[in-house]
């Protein structure tokens, strides 16, 4: 075979060249997908960190609308925590517990615990138009009712709305008390505080923390199934 001197012929590559070429060329390729792929990892990370975010966000507002779950009445936000001013409290080791057949002397009025009658008042929102007779109702604190008391100082206004409240709240029981210092009180067993009207947080805040309360000796105990009316 014969060449023209005048048109160059082409020089077969080298082995060392094309290997060095598919070398390059595999490492643009590797270069290539490590771009690509932290291309993609930094493009999610932003949504992984706002999807976590509006999971955390979801979290605090379920824990938020979870803070005062129903079953005592109207929600007034933190109105409910907290020391309750003017509270008193009686040791619950010092008061007695004993059914007794006849009447008992206790050292405050409304009495807060004691030796008390075999019988309880109804106390799942009962509310009575006549006074009752302390050994029973008693007998209701110590099954972790609440006990509303009004003399006639009380606006009527307030005994209305006071009788409402303990209606739709289980566990409580309302009835005049003449005897009494303050227009309204709310006694629990071992606690009592005055109030100065059924506007008055403190209603609240007695409810939440004393309707089956830790202060209770016998939790579980019924509020129904005693007296429902005031015994002769």
């Amino acid at each position: 075979m014969s060449f023209d001197p005048r048109y160059p012929q082409p020089q077969p590559q080298a082995p060392d060249t094309r290997a060095r070429s598919a070398r390059n060329r595999a490492i643009a390729t590797g270069l290539g997908a490590a771009v690509v792929a932290g291309l993609v990892t930094f493009g999610s990370y932003p949504l992984l960190e706002r999807s976590e975010a509006n999971e955390k966000s979801g979290d605090a507002s379920a824990a938020q609308d979870g803070k005062h779950p129903g079953g005592h009445g109207d929600s007034h936000g933190d109105a409910k925590g907290g020391a309750i001013e003017g509270l008193k409290s009686w040791d619950a080791a010092k008061l007695g517990r004993d059914h007794v057949a006849g009447p008992v002397d206790y050292p405050m009025k409304p009495p807060v615990g004691g030796n008390h009658n075999q019988s309880w008042m109804n106390c799942d929102g009962d509310v009575y138009e006549e006074a009752l007779a302390d050994v029973n109702a008693v007998h209701s604190l110590e099954h972790g009712a609440v006990w509303v008391t009004y003399n006639d100082k009380a606006a009527a206004t307030d005994v209305a709305e006071l009788a409402e409240r303990v209606k739709r709240t289980p566990f409580t029981l309302m009835s005049p008390y003449a005897g009494q210092e303050g227009a309204i009180m709310l006694s629990a067993w071992g606690k009592q505080v005055t109030v100065d009207s059924a506007a008055d947080q403190r209603v609240d805040q007695f409810l939440t923390q004393f309707v089956q309360g830790p202060q209770t000796p016998e939790p579980g105990a019924p509020c129904t199934g005693g007296l429902a009316t005031v015994p002769r």
